[in-house]
């Protein structure tokens, strides 16, 4: 079946509002008449059983991060913010941030350290008191103004075990190397850090109809992982393994957000629990990820190769490559990244209807195949 491609702001055919990446600028996409809502979508998805269309982060899903859910002193960056100079924060951890806009997101303060010798996290390092903020505040704003029934809930829960390991010494190789000398110092911070995890996603759950949690925790360079699988199995693996569990026994897909190369550690994402991975495309053959791994655990992905030249042609033809190299059985949904509405609108009007088309043939095929068997 051939699904409309609307032209850009066709007359008639309904929008509805989304906000550009990294701007405080909304744009009209357009909002297809689902045959289901976009929650039991993804669920099919996540479940790879018999999804109708590859979901995108503009019309199907709601996504929450701590600056937004949280009122009082800054939590983060404030993803929604249009930055045209570096800015600086302070994380809640007490951390010095800089947000640089040529790379789109924060790193530590360079020339700052809040803690210097791992054993001594006890005393240094302050927890943060969720009393602290105003969660409901945000909350029933998000209901009166934002909240569409029906589309998926992601929460954004922030920074796990390593990650924020490496926020509070400084750097990755502050980090590493109390890794490497201090293990049982670091397991004893790991699991603080997922106690604090934990109690976030019991906030979180109880303010919001999540779907989907999202936690953030870089694990290499483009080359390969920062540490060896060794450390994963003594340090990192049962603190993370511990919060995915939790997620999971509210009901709730878990998504585990990591920079670099990561490969051989996809094995122990699997066996946590993750439902899908956010990794770099550039450093990851994510392709190739999807055919090994493809009936275990899911990928959120971006349009593949997309550049600011490219033609409406182009567009179009990445945005089924896309679908064809990650659709296959479900498992896959898209972040649209994307500052450019004419370009928005095209990127969600092709993915939706190429993407029915090729999971309606792939109904298709199915059912021959079951016939032929029989």
């Amino acid at each position: 079946m051939y699904y409309l491609r609307p032209a850009y702001r066709q007359p008639g055919y309904p929008t509805v509002k989304a906000r550009l990446y990294l701007s405080d600028e909304e744009a009209e996409v357009p909002l297809p008449d689902y045959p289901i809502t976009p929650e039991e979508n993804f669920r099919r998805i996540a479940e790879r059983r018999e999804p109708l269309w590859t979901p995108n982060s503009m019309t199907d899903m709601h996504i929450l991060m701590l600056p937004q859910i949280g009122d009082g002193d800054p939590i983060g960056p404030d993803f929604r913010r249009k930055a045209t100079e570096n800015y600086e924060f302070k994380d809640w951890f007490g951390v010095p941030m800089t947000w640089v806009v040529s790379a789109g997101g924060p790193i530590n303060t360079p020339g700052t350290r809040l803690l210097e010798d791992v054993t001594e996290w006890e005393k240094v390092i302050k927890f943060p008191d969720l009393a602290r903020w105003d969660w409901k505040g945000p909350a029933e704003r998000f209901f009166k103004t934002e909240y569409r029934p029906g589309r998926v809930v992601q929460v954004v829960v922030g920074m796990c075990c390593t990650e924020q390991l490496v926020s509070v010494m400084g750097g990755y190789a502050e980090a590493m190397l109390a890794m490497a000398t201090e293990p049982e110092a670091v397991r004893d911070f790991f699991d603080r850090v997922a106690d604090h995890v934990i109690s976030l996603v019991d906030l979180f759950c109880s303010l919001y109809p999540v779907n989907l949690m999202t936690i953030h925790d870089d694990w290499g360079t483009e080359k390969d992982t920062f540490f060896s699988p060794q450390m994963m199995e003594q340090l990192v693996f049962e603190p993370t393994k511990r919060i995915l569990d939790h997620i999971k026994s509210k009901g709730v897909y878990c998504m585990i957000h990591t920079c670099g190369n990561i490969t051989r550690f996809v094995p122990y994402m699997i066996e946590m629990g993750a439902d899908f991975l956010q990794i770099q495309r550039r450093a990851v053959d994510i392709p190739a990820l999807k055919e090994k791994y493809g009936d275990k655990i899911g990928f959120n992905v971006m349009i593949e190769d997309l550049q600011p030249q490219d033609t409406p042609e182009e567009i179009i033809g990445k945005v089924r490559r896309t679908v064809d190299l990650y659709g296959a059985g479900g498992g896959a949904f898209v972040s649209l990244i994307e500052s450019d509405p004419q370009r928005l609108w095209l990127e969600v009007s092709e993915l939706y209807a190429y993407s029915r088309q090729f999971y309606d043939e792939e109904r298709e095929k199915a059912k021959k195949g079951v016939f032929a068997r029989r």
